[in-house]
């Protein structure tokens, strides 16, 4: 902890390291009121950083030294310097080795990184900076070594031992102990070093690679958990054979292991071999994790997994470089969930995740580039930016070079760099190589931060037949970035006549047609683009796919985005027309609640959903992504100024009016849903998942009617559901109904019957902490004293806190400041706590710029109160400091 500012680091200041580590030893003693880490690091001057012998300077943190020998020569006190943060030394020669002890204290490490314990069971998290807090050594991500690891522990209490690589071999000792002993035949840094011992079971499977060797798989869980994992292994097999035929990518040990541990700040990290999960993205069974937790274990069982060559085998050189892997390993990851599921409801999903999310953060003080400039704390650059935005910049170059070229240039940059740290523009060059595409100017989407803005203008002449789009980009000033030299943003796009029909698309200068979509690169601030042999005025189709991550502008009137919701080919405009359309009309509902007018819904919104879920040819996914409104945080990011009470009155209106409208329609599409229910076994596949998703939105709607006949069917679906996505669906509906007593009932009996399971009873308290309904500052108030409730649970922090404070904003936005104090108490409890979670749970303070001036002072005044608590963390001072600066 620290009350003085944190040091900045800076990119600009990266220099190699002096020395290098080529082999790593490393034995743990594990006891239950310390452990013992012996090191024995062979080093070697680093011939890229020059000559001559400078002090070596090694990272180590709340470690307690034993002792120190250098080439087996002992060290005194005299012959080193040990600081907070570092122990100094000068070593002999160009070539030595250093043997280190020291004693840790797992058992006490509440900020889970580092060495901890986890429900009785010893794990790591070493990424970023973690392994500082295990022993002495060069922790970042540019040196490279082969480590070999022993464990030492109890037998009867740790009966297994794990750690990255292949086990070597394994013994008994004395006083009931044993030992194991594992090796990682690849180079690799610090971060990717991983250690568990505990009391687990595990599933086994195997897989064979492409090339004929068998994969020993294996996925270890606390005994209670074992029926939850088949779904994983699943995912794991999938992903494995997916990423050989996609991206051609083997995997290279002989056996791959992932551990579940109910204690992680993340949800999972890929450290070589043996990835740790948060046991929320692995554990998986019907009847306790929804569909949406299925998909979600499916796509970080297939991230994590990805990362063994996007990131493992090909690391970055610094963490400046930190969406090298993370951006390019959510591109892959989503493209494999694309595949495996619903490719258009994947895109829909993701987009709308980033612009309700990324967007706000791309607007706020914590703005950075995709490969930011500088940090003081690297925890706090684990952003949306850094992965959702990076995935979307790595989707433009897909798009620019096409499929083809771009899997060339990632065996490139795989072949090329095996086996090393390096930086984006190795990638960049890699594709530029393999493409013969010059990529410098699209490399602004690495070093300038914001969401650009295009906006869009139409022309043609009658006499000419021709067509015209004029596109003018811009991107608002973020910090340390005022001005902003052009993107190239690829624009995909087609053009439909008066029946829908798609036009061949023909370029002024081109000499034929070039299909009916295509992508062109707006690269100028100001561009224009002239298609010809065009007969009638065409209704332009853009940003198809959502081809570029930016904020689109183009004056549709409501007539064209419902004919756009017919005739586009493009499922994702269809949805993303239907959004614009949404977006109008609560945006004018907005706007008479402000004026104190009586609200009146458009009618054209009613029709453009009376046809859709009248349409029985589209996928139920696609029914079910229309039917949903734009949400309250989306809406809030679209205002200059957001009036939260105008917006959740206005989206409320506009819901109870389309329950109203269409309620014959719902309740025929939610009765034909449940029948297949109840009536086919449960199968997390893509069309069942679609059914469900339909069934339970038209129940939401059909719940506005507040009559005994739906509060009949709800409690009928809570009852004798099979699996976790209709219950908990259910659930929600009865906790928002005005029904208080088949809430109550509702609650108690979910309450008592999952007692014992965490994960979902982290469910059962988002859903409360997410309900808008009057008293939802105090029903959260109240659930924090819950037994199943504790501070030192990051899953159940985001669960219960993160959910209020991110998802209910007409609760946590009260006008007299509550529920920012709550907020703010709660950050200061956890900065002693652990940091990590502390930072990330400050978010929604972070963006006072975007309410009215009496929330403003009151946001703003929290965010003070902070600053002023004591000692902060570096991870909380960075967000809180630069949120007021």
């Amino acid at each position: 902890m620290r009350s003085e500012q944190p040091k900045t680091v800076y990119l600009k200041d990266y220099r190699a390291p002096d020395y290098l580590i080529d082999e790593t030893h490393l034995t743990f003693e594990l006891f239950e009121d310390h452990t013992l880490v012996h090191a024995q690091l062979v080093m070697r001057r680093n011939p890229a950083a020059g000559s001559g012998l400078p002090p070596l300077v090694l990272d180590g943190q709340q470690l307690e030294l034993l002792s120190l020998a250098v080439d087996d020569v002992p060290l005194g006190e005299g012959d080193y310097q040990l600081g907070d943060s570092h122990l100094t030394l000068q070593p002999p020669r160009d070539e030595f080795v250093i043997d280190s002890s020291v004693r840790i204290h797992p058992e006490s490490n509440t900020a889970l990184e580092g060495l901890y314990k986890s429900s009785g069971m010893f794990c790591t998290q070493c990424e970023a900076e973690g392994f500082r807090k295990i022993t002495f050594y060069l922790d970042r991500p540019d040196v490279m070594s082969k480590f070999t690891t022993t464990l030492s522990a109890v037998q009867k209490d740790y009966p297994v031992l794990l750690s990255n690589g292949n086990p070597i071999a394994s013994g008994q000792e004395e006083d009931g102990r044993h030992w194991a002993t594992w090796q990682d035949p690849f180079m690799k840094p610090a971060y990717l070093f991983a250690l568990v011992a505990g009391d687990l079971w595990c599933i086994e499977d195997s897989f064979r690679t492409m090339s004929g060797r068998d994969v020993a798989l294996r996925i270890y869980v606390e005994p209670e958990n074992i029926g939850k994992l088949q779904h994983g292994m699943d995912s794991l097999k999938k992903s494995m054979k997916w990423d050989e035929e996609v991206y051609g990518r083997e995997y290279d040990l002989d056996i791959f292991m992932i551990v579940a541990v109910n204690d992680f700040n993340m949800g999972a990290m890929e450290n070589k071999g043996l990835n740790i999960f948060n046991s929320s993205c692995v554990l998986a069974h019907p009847e306790t994790a929804t569909d949406a937790a299925h998909q979600r274990v499916e796509a970080v069982v297939a991230h994590e997994y990805f990362h063994n060559w996007s990131g493992n085998r090909v690391t970055c050189r610094d963490w400046f470089q930190l969406s090298l892997k993370e951006g390019f390993t959510v591109f892959r990851d989503a493209e494999f969930s694309a595949d495996m599921n619903s490719r258009t409801v994947k895109r829909i999903e993701d987009v709308a995740f980033l612009r309700t999310q990324q967007f706000a953060e791309d607007g706020g003080p914590m703005a950075h580039p995709v490969r930011p400039d500088a940090y003081m704390e690297i925890s706090n650059f684990y952003t949306l930016t850094i992965y959702e935005k990076g995935a979307e910049v790595l989707r433009m170059i897909h798009t620019l070079l096409g499929a083809e070229a771009f899997r060339q240039g990632s065996d490139l940059y795989f072949d090329r760099h095996d086996g090393q740290a390096v930086t984006c523009d190795d990638f960049i060059k890699a594709m530029e190589d393999a493409s013969g595409v010059d990529l410098a100017q699209f490399k602004r989407w690495y070093t300038q931060s914001g969401t650009p803005r295009l906006a869009v203008e139409e022309a043609y002449d009658p006499v000419a037949h021709t067509y015209s789009l004029t596109f003018r980009q811009s991107c608002p000033p973020t910090p340390g970035q005022e001005h902003k030299e052009p993107f190239v943003i690829p624009v995909a796009m087609g053009l439909l006549d008066a029946h829908g029909n798609e036009l061949p698309l023909r370029l002024a200068g081109e000499d034929a047609a070039d299909g009916t979509s295509r992508v062109l690169a707006v690269s100028a601030a100001e561009q224009r683009f002239t298609f010809v042999d065009v007969a009638h005025k065409p209704l332009p189709s853009l940003l198809r796919g959502f081809s570029a991550p930016v904020k689109l502008s183009f004056p549709y009137s409501r007539d064209q985005l419902m004919f756009l919701m017919q005739h586009d080919s493009d499922g994702f405009n269809r949805w993303e027309a239907g959004q614009q359309l949404s977006v109008q009309v609560l945006q004018e509902l907005v706007d008479q609640h402000q004026r104190d007018e009586a609200l009146s819904l458009d009618p054209r919104l009613i029709a453009a959903l009376r046809s859709v879920l009248a349409d029985e040819s589209l996928d139920a996914a696609m029914v079910a992504e229309m039917l949903s409104l734009p949400a309250e945080a989306y809406l809030a990011e679209l205002s200059e100024v957001a009036d939260v009470d105008a917006i959740h009155a206005a989206r409320e209106f506009a819901r109870r009016e389309i329950s109203r409208e269409l309620f014959d329609l719902l309740w025929a599409r939610y009765q034909t849903c449940r029948e297949a229910s109840r009536t086919t076994p449960y199968a997390a596949d893509a069309a069942q998942i679609a059914r469900r998703s339909l069934q339970n939105i038209a129940l939401s709607y059909l719940a506005l009617a507040a009559s005994d006949e739906v509060v009949d069917v709800c409690e009928e679906q809570f009852e004798h559901a099979d699996n976790m996505t209709e219950r908990l669906a259910a659930l929600a509906v009865l906790v928002n109904s005005p029904f208080e007593a088949e809430k109550a009932n509702a609650l108690a009996k979910f309450a008592d019957y999952f007692k014992d399971d965490a994960l979902v009873m982290d469910q059962w308290f988002s859903v409360q902490a997410g309900s808008p309904l009057p008293g939802g500052l105090e029903r959260v108030e109240a659930l924090m004293h819950h037994p199943a409730f504790t501070l030192k649970n990051p899953n159940k922090v985001r669960a219960l806190i993160g959910a209020f404070a991110n998802q209910n904003h007409v609760n946590f936005h009260r006008l007299d400041g509550a529920g920012y104090r709550f907020l703010a108490d709660q950050v200061i409890a956890l900065n002693a706590l652990n940091p990590q979670i502390a930072s990330r749970l400050l978010t929604p303070l972070t963006r006072w710029r975007k309410f009215d001036s009496a929330r403003q002072a009151l946001m703003r005044g929290e965010l003070e109160r902070i600053l002023a608590s004591g000692e902060l963390s570096s991870d909380v001072f960075e967000v809180v400091s630069k949120s007021l600066a």
